[in-house]
């Protein structure tokens, strides 16, 4: 009976290996989840050159007046953390930061100078796609040119002009183009001409060739044809 009840008690704790080494192991936490660090990103993705914000608490018992750092690995991800910059946690653990990241980029926080990091979020970035066109109010059948700027430079890029299914509430292309090169300019422009036979709610999307940044889409502009 003993052999038997030592047999169990071993299965036993065997069974709860694997999650106390999950616990131990959790990213972003020391310690237990009474001391750790949070964080998130705002808005997420985010259109090439603008701002994010990135913020988090801090969360332990002294968790007031502690210094936290903020650290990046931008494109291509080759885990080369270095610091973007430090704040204080207020009274309720609470901490932020406001970045402005040219490619997509994974940060991450820690406090002060321990190894108390918080879990990595990644940031995209979108590129910035301008768009517009020679006749909002065409008659049926006009040739309307598309044109506008896609920053930063993507030289050679695939532009697709989409039009909106009303019926469907989907985005179809209509027509493709290319980016082209400014001349000194960091970026670069696309222009496409074809007739236009309806109404219809259009949408110019730049398609990232490279993992640096998210593909681009413009505001919508709705084109009113008539006879």
């Amino acid at each position: 009976m003993k052999r038997s009840v030592a047999f169990v008690l071993s299965i036993a704790s065997v069974a709860t290996l694997p999650a106390a080494a999950q616990a131990h192991h959790k990213p972003g936490h020391q310690g237990g989840p009474q001391n750790s660090l949070t964080i998130d990103a705002r808005p997420n993705p985010v259109v090439y050159f603008r701002t994010t914000a990135i913020f988090g608490r801090y969360r332990a018992q002294n968790n007031a007046g502690q210094t936290i750092r903020l650290q990046r690995d931008r494109w291509p991800f080759e885990d080369n953390w270095v610091d973007a910059g430090t704040d204080t946690t207020d009274a309720q653990g609470d901490y932020s930061f406001t970045a402005r990241p040219p490619v997509n980029t994974r940060y991450r926080t820690r406090r002060g100078g321990t190894n108390l990091f918080s879990v990595a979020v990644s940031v995209g970035v979108r590129i910035r796609v301008s768009r517009g066109v020679s006749d909002r109010t065409p008659e049926v059948g006009q040739r309307v040119r598309f044109r506008g700027r896609a920053c930063p430079q993507h030289d050679g890029a695939l532009v697709s002009i989409e039009r909106l299914n009303r019926t469907t509430n989907r985005w179809r292309t209509v027509r493709r183009t290319t980016l082209r090169d400014i001349p000194g300019s960091s970026c670069s422009r696309y222009r496409r001409t074809f007739p236009v036979f309806r109404d219809g709610t259009y949408r110019v999307v730049v398609i990232s060739p490279h993992g640096d940044h998210r593909n681009g889409i413009s505001r919508r502009i709705r084109l009113d044809a008539h006879s």
